[in-house]
């Protein structure tokens, strides 16, 4: 388990995160200025933080100088940070958000709050990285494919497929994280028809992932698929992803909102499009998205 890095230099703030930290069982790290938290980050082993919460003003600089720092460096870029911060207005939320800080934290807090987005950043920070190790098995032979089809059911189906096609990129640990938030959209949301509110629900109850296995075997839902078509065309990839669901609107979620940075979920298609690809398209209802990569032609 990685520690919970905590960058701030308010004595009290301190106090409050180390101790509701800790009582949940995170081991946690702290540094009182930019050039301290700096110096840790840039010397420690990729995985030892599972999550950065960091204030917005330190006494040495502006604390989104270090974000962009960490979103510049590949061993680092990784790691979720979570903006806490009291400056509320909807300018200095969207530099957060357009530097990377996919998470935010009001100031001030309740303890149900700041550990509900604790949660929510170390179990995608896992999962990545379970992801990108999963990757690394998959290696070989996909980075000759140009042309391939694939159908799927479930999340694990949808991981499955994405952690073996990244491969087909040279650098697949940036494009594994926006295939699959993709994919486990089309079952989720397209497919099953867990729309924004019924997750919201969901995960406060920690009920999704039952909830999931109980939509895949109704009778409604029991023999819808969802598709993947992959295509090398020079110095693009494509692919195409469609379910047989009746589509959303899509277009609130190919950005992140100073009003939905501080949810549990809804990040997915964002992230995708920010980090992994250089255009996300959904066409028609949404129930398809055309994502592209750019790279060198071999």
């Amino acid at each position: 388990m990685g520690a919970i890095f905590i960058i701030d230099d308010d004595l009290l703030i301190q106090d409050i995160l180390l101790m509701s930290l800790q009582k949940a069982g995170y081991p946690t790290r702290v540094a009182k200025t930019v050039e301290e938290a700096w110096q840790v980050l840039s010397t420690a082993h990729p995985e030892t933080f599972d999550a950065v919460l960091l204030d917005r003003l330190m006494p040495d600089g502006d604390g989104i100088e270090i974000l962009r720092r960490m979103k510049s460096q590949p061993a680092l870029m990784g790691i979720p940070v979570i903006l806490q911060t009291a400056m509320t207005s909807q300018e200095d939320m969207l530099d957060g958000l357009r530097g990377g800080a996919f998470y935010y934290l009001n100031k001030p807090f309740s303890v149900a709050t700041l550990m509900a987005i604790v949660e929510t950043a170390v179990t995608d920070c896992r999962q990545y990285r379970e992801l990108c190790l999963k990757v690394k098995r998959a290696a070989g032979i996909l980075a000759h494919l140009d042309r391939a089809e694939f159908c799927f059911r479930t999340p694990a189906e949808a991981l499955d497929i994405a952690t073996m096609l990244a491969n087909v990129y040279p650098d697949p640990d940036r494009l594994v994280l926006g295939l699959s938030e993709l994919m486990i959209n089309a079952v989720e949301h397209g497919n099953l028809g867990i729309d924004y509110a019924q997750k919201t629900v969901l995960l406060q109850a920690g009920r999704l992932t039952e909830e999931i296995q109980a939509r895949l075997l109704h009778p409604d839902h029991a023999d819808k698929k969802a598709r993947l078509a992959f295509e090398r065309q020079g110095e693009a990839i494509h692919f195409l992803i469609s379910d047989e669901g009746h589509g959303f609107d899509w277009k609130p979620f190919l950005e992140i909102t100073p009003e939905r940075a501080l949810h549990s979920h809804g990040r997915g298609i964002a992230m995708a499009k920010m980090l992994s690809f250089d255009r996300v398209e959904y066409q028609g209802s949404g129930n398809r998205v055309l994502a592209t990569v750019l790279h060198p032609a071999r």
